[in-house]
């Protein structure tokens, strides 16, 4: 027999603390995930940024949903091709869109058209 005493080492844990219910922070989490996944499906199609919007209001722009169908149409066209950032112009209206983020940046008029120049591009489509 042997006079030898092993000690097997044991981790040390935590102080334990109230959990939280399982119950109540699934149903939370559940409950955001569908709200967010909601969030998602409503966001289908091009968005207009805040900016694009504000021009939008200032100029009276207004977009029919032939022309917003045109536009998403025409987003497509140039995320196929591998276009990252596009000037689309719908009847007399130019729009700056970011296709990897489905956002239109900003929307010039006709009337401010004379004399403008788009820089940061690589693509350009008439829809």
């Amino acid at each position: 027999m042997s006079d030898r005493i092993t000690i097997i080492p044991q981790p040390i844990s935590p102080a334990r603390t109230r959990p939280v219910s399982r119950s109540r922070q699934q149903t939370s989490a559940a409950g955001n995930f569908d709200q967010l996944l909601q969030k998602k499906i409503d966001q289908t199609g091009v968005k207009f940024s805040k900016h694009a919007v504000d021009r939008m209001n200032s100029r009276g722009i207004q977009f029919s949903a032939g022309q917003m169908e045109r536009l998403e149409k025409a987003v497509s066209q140039v995320e196929a091709k591998g276009g990252k950032e596009s000037l689309v112009m719908i009847d007399d209206t130019a729009l700056v869109v970011s296709v990897k983020n489905d956002t239109v940046v900003t929307v010039v008029g006709k009337e401010q058209l004379q004399n403008n120049v788009f820089t940061q591009i690589d693509s350009a489509v008439i829809a």
